[in-house]
């Protein structure tokens, strides 16, 4: 899994432009599942046939990522960029970014901005030019960058790295499209574009597929210093069960039926109540009549950050839980 996660990892695939993403995940699964397809959006739709076809699994990876893109070029070559997603200002300035077309250039702030006044209509994309003409050969208004890839193994069992927040899910619901043994329902591996401005992928495939029951797979914040009391999940604490975030309040039949697949494979777990954010899970629970929906999250630390970070004994756990519910369903 690990190998998977590099490789995720160093794929670009900002909100809106996730093909790179979609054509590697492609290419992993393809021979382990009995069809797949891209929708409209960009959605990528596996199918791996179960034992009972009367009722639809789906289980939903988001492929991208929060980014920039470009909405000027100054006379002096530096880029203007906006937002692409939740962006948080201060911990993306001055690091490396890196453009889809492979260009590099470096995330800065407005000279003489104060650290208090930092926002994301403060930040420039520096390539390296010192004219527009000499940075119009390079990049065009539209185009979009992201925070260059670095992943990192830190002591014990974690890793820091920018995305994880979806790409560990992605590399989640791969790995259990390879391993699992075949489904006790017809089982849809959905790896949804545009989650992060406003789960647009997820509505769609959603409504194609019209699931039975319906697993997100997602990030959800786990503290590191401070003041933890509105946070329910730990890193290291296991896979977590979402009950709620302020988009969805999930199917208690799903919650107590992955709570008691816990048990039973003594996998380690805990429950994320999230008062703020929201996941694929929203969209998913209310396509068509319904479904049975909920989402199991990765603990991760500095979320929308360059240094996202993650404890792979979570990972696994993760990973496991959702073999489960795909082998013995409910």
């Amino acid at each position: 899994m690990l190998n998977i996660m590099k490789k995720y990892q160093n794929a670009f695939s900002v909100s809106g432009f996730e093909t790179q993403l979609a054509n590697i995940i492609i290419e992993d699964i393809k021979d382990k599942v009995d069809s797949i397809e891209t929708d409209a959006l960009g959605n990528v739709i596996a199918l791996k046939k179960g034992k009972d076809s009367s009722k639809k699994l789906m289980i939903a990876a988001h492929m991208d990522e929060i980014g920039f893109m470009v909405v000027n070029i100054e006379s002096n070559g530096m880029l203007r960029v906006a937002n692409i997603g939740g962006i948080n200002a201060i911990a993306s300035s001055y690091h490396n970014v890196k453009f889809q077309n492979g260009v590099n250039g470096i995330l800065v702030v407005e000279d003489g901005t104060k650290a208090a006044d930092i926002n994301s209509n403060k930040l420039f994309v520096d390539i390296g030019c010192d004219t527009a003409e000499k940075a119009k050969r390079k990049v065009s208004v539209g185009d979009v960058c992201a925070v260059s890839p670095m992943i990192k193994k830190l002591s014990s069992k974690r890793y820091t790295s920018k995305a994880f927040d979806d790409r560990i899910c992605c590399t989640i619901s791969t790995y259990a499209a390879l391993n699992c043994d075949t489904p006790a329902y017809d089982t849809y591996f959905v790896y949804t574009v545009q989650e992060e401005v406003g789960c647009r992928g997820a509505k769609p495939s959603s409504f194609a597929i019209m699931p039975d029951y319906s697993i997100a797979m997602d990030i959800t914040p786990a503290p590191a210093c401070g003041n933890p009391n509105h946070f329910t999940v730990k890193l290291g604490g296991g896979a977590a069960i979402k009950i709620k975030d302020s988009s969805v309040i999930c199917s208690p039949t799903m919650v107590d039926r992955l709570t008691e697949l816990a048990k039973e494979n003594d996998i380690k777990y805990q429950y994320e109540v999230l008062l703020a954010g929201g996941t694929d899970t929203s969209q998913m629970q209310i396509a068509g009549s319904g479904s049975h929906a909920c989402c199991i999250s990765i603990p991760t630390r500095y979320t929308h950050s360059p240094v996202e970070t993650i404890d792979i004994d979570d990972l696994y756990a993760c990973a496991k839980l959702l073999i489960a519910f795909i082998e013995k369903g409910m």
